[in-house]
């Protein structure tokens, strides 16, 4: 099968070491300044690698986990780094301004960013920011552990690497109900989106912007991706408090269906267990496909708390950035 090392080569080359003989290099077919492309012999129905890079008289495997393709894999390109560190980083806090007051916002960016610069990104935005990184600016002293949670599947070589965006609201129950969500989505839309385009190597469509948040983050991320289909094509509303000061049941029943992906979920007994299944069957009424643009789960004790969500926030984003679903979906 062929493979596709991407990778900015200003000095030495890039070579592969796999499965069937570890200690044997295997040479490009071809290599240019930015890529490399190798043919690797299928032993089953799979193949394991490294990319290594020769240079300066050293020879450097890559970082993190080793590569895993198999014959009917449709995305057999990989992004490889050598230096840096093997886990994600948290950006320091970046003030966007809104009505004389400002949104605190912190980004993650995923392992080998800085390093192998050829390669974009699908964006993650996050309500609740201050719950996701870091356990001293948590609720409670409970985060959500995205950037744990992120950088595990990128080891297993399960999801895409992706940016994520954490916004703090200013008022929780005025940014995330209703009519406040229009003002909060219209900042995002205008100025939080365009500065994270212009500062990260994002990949800007719909199709790759992903919203998400918890309980009233849940509802106000349903409103962002219904109401800005043409910004943010996916939504993850965990725990969602549909039905509380907003329109969602009514604009959803009556307006035409957006071309989104969506995911529900919600703990049961006491974690909008209802509202979740309600906003579901009115999801799969209107035409959406369960398993194919709408997942939905229910999780049994699941609780309202941000422990809770931490445990299960790997399923929202395997299902839009993992690779087994992205395979599905060509």
């Amino acid at each position: 099968m062929l493979v596709t090392i991407r990778y900015p080569m200003l000095h030495g080359r890039i070579v592969l070491r796999a499965d069937a003989d570890w200690e044997h290099d295997i040479e490009p077919l071809e290599q240019t300044a930015d890529r490399a492309v190798f043919e690797l012999p299928l032993r089953a129905n799979h193949v394991t690698f490294k990319p290594c890079l020769v240079r300066d008289g050293g020879f450097f495997w890559s970082k993190g986990a080793n590569y895993g393709f198999n014959r009917h894999d449709p995305d057999a390109e990989v992004w490889p780094f050598f230096f840096a560190e093997e886990r994600g980083r948290v950006s320091e806090v970046m003030r966007f301004e809104r009505d004389g007051m400002s949104h605190a916002v912190r980004v993650y960016l995923p392992p080998g960013y800085d390093e192998n610069t050829l390669r974009t990104y699908p964006v993650l935005y996050m309500q609740d920011g201050r719950n996701l990184f870091l356990p001293e600016e948590a609720f409670g002293g409970n985060e959500w552990q995205v950037d744990e949670t992120m950088d595990r599947l990128d080891r297993m070589y399960t999801v895409r690497k992706v940016i994520v965006v954490g916004v703090a609201p200013i008022d929780r129950m005025r940014d995330y109900t209703r009519p406040g969500y229009e003002a909060y989505g219209r900042f995002l839309v205008d100025t939080v989106k365009p500065a994270i385009d212009r500062i990260f190597r994002t990949r800007t469509s719909p199709e790759e912007t992903v919203v998400m948040g918890s309980s009233l983050g849940g509802v106000v991320s349903l409103y962002l991706a219904w109401h800005h289909p043409d910004v943010f094509g996916n939504a993850a509303c965990l725990s969602s408090t549909f039905g509380y000061e907003d329109d969602l049941y009514d604009r959803i029943a009556s307006e035409p269906r957006r071309a989104i992906r969506l995911y529900l979920d919600s703990g049961w007994p006491r974690d909008n267990f209802e509202a979740t299944n309600a906003m579901r069957d009115l999801l799969v009424h209107r035409g959406y496909r369960l398993g194919t643009d709408l997942v939905q789960f229910s999780f049994p004790d699941g609780a309202h708390n941000e422990g809770s969500w931490a445990h299960r926030i790997h399923l929202p984003f395997q299902f839009f950035f993992g690779r087994a679903w992205a395979a599905a979906r060509r």
